[in-house]
């Protein structure tokens, strides 16, 4: 029985991969992103679609999404030089603090307005709080969009930072409501522990990291990427266990890693690439599966009003109150996507 359920299961995998190699071309014909149709694909071959996959491993989810973000965000880090990150990183920093928590507090607001309990308000508020980094990259680099190169930066940049504000406010609107946790100068130091470590741990790895590729001669060229995987997945590891940000860490390592003259860098860069692109078809594929309509069909006119509320009220007020100190014209302030 184990060689059938595994071929039953890499079946269903390859068959769900091709469909959704094949619909990244219809999504650029219809202008939708590939990555909802990703989405939908998944939700189509769930429990409760005409796929009929049982799926409801939460905890295995929470994982294979950990490993593709890690992946999706060392590619992002790879294509962004330190040159963009120095012209962005005022402007992106203050994104992906000041505009994620005002962002949350803004839906948290309508929340309330919607009858929601107040913990639950500030939870979902928190939970959307951050813009997300495989649709960003996924958006500006494969849908054709042309942005100021400015713009663009900016907002790569920031989807690229803004995971410890993100888990920041998450993590302590669940322990509030779990009654595990008073706010006070601790949850300061919780955030401020998030950066620092974070930011060390991709200054550390990130130079490590160069310094090891370029002394170590393998060889084969295709155990270059490996290497390369092998750190990302470290530098995650690593900075996370010290309580900081691994997130953080894995973005500044690859970005320290974009103007290095590393060897094999064309193939380390193409590899990535595609497992940046599988490691986002795999996260949505999967997040679809764990959708189930007979559930969130008694929601969808409090999820569409909140949805609605973050993409044209709260996140775009945010980020024009956040940007007022710098430079931007009116049409790039309000282009940022949610």
């Amino acid at each position: 029985m184990e060689p059938l359920s595994t071929a039953l299961l890499l079946t269903a995998i390859g068959g769900l991969l091709i469909l959704s190699g094949l619909a990244s071309r219809l999504s650029q014909h219809l202008g939708v992103p590939a990555l909802l149709i990703f989405l939908l694909l998944g939700i189509a071959a769930g429990s409760e679609g005409i796929g009929g996959i049982p799926f409801a491993d939460y905890s295995l989810a929470f994982r294979l999404g950990i490993i593709a973000l890690v992946l999706i965000l060392f590619d992002g880090g790879l294509n962004t030089s330190r040159d963009v990150l120095r012209r962005a990183a005022a402007p992106a920093t203050m994104l992906a603090t000041g505009a994620v928590a005002l962002t949350a507090l803004l839906v948290a607001a309508v929340g309330l307005l919607l009858d929601l309990s107040p913990s639950i308000a500030i939870l979902v508020g928190a939970v959307v709080s951050s813009t997300d980094a495989a649709a960003v990259f996924a958006v500006l680099r494969g849908s054709g969009i042309r942005l100021k190169e400015k713009t663009g930066a900016v907002l790569e940049v920031e989807s690229g930072l803004n995971d410890p504000m993100a888990f920041f406010l998450t993590f302590i609107a669940t322990e509030v409501i779990l009654g595990t946790q008073t706010i006070g100068l601790h949850t300061l130091w919780l955030l401020f522990l998030q950066v620092g470590i974070g930011l060390l741990g991709g200054i550390g790895f990130g130079l490590g990291g160069r310094v090891l590729l370029r002394a170590v001669h393998l060889p084969a060229a295709g155990l270059y990427p490996v290497l390369t995987v092998a750190i990302a997945f470290a530098a995650f590891g690593a900075t996370t266990l010290l309580e900081g940000s691994g997130f953080l860490a894995v973005y500044l390592t690859a970005v320290i890693f974009a103007d290095a003259p590393l060897p094999y860098r064309a193939g380390i860069r193409r590899v990535h690439d595609g497992l940046a692109w599988l490691a986002q078809i795999s996260m949505f594929l999967v997040l679809g599966l764990l959708v189930f309509p007979s559930q969130i069909w008694p929601l969808v006119t409090v999820g569409t009003i909140l949805a609605t509320a973050l993409a044209f009220v709260a996140r775009p007020l945010a980020v024009l109150l956040t940007l007022c100190p710098f430079v931007f014209s009116w049409r790039e302030d309000c282009s940022w996507p949610g």
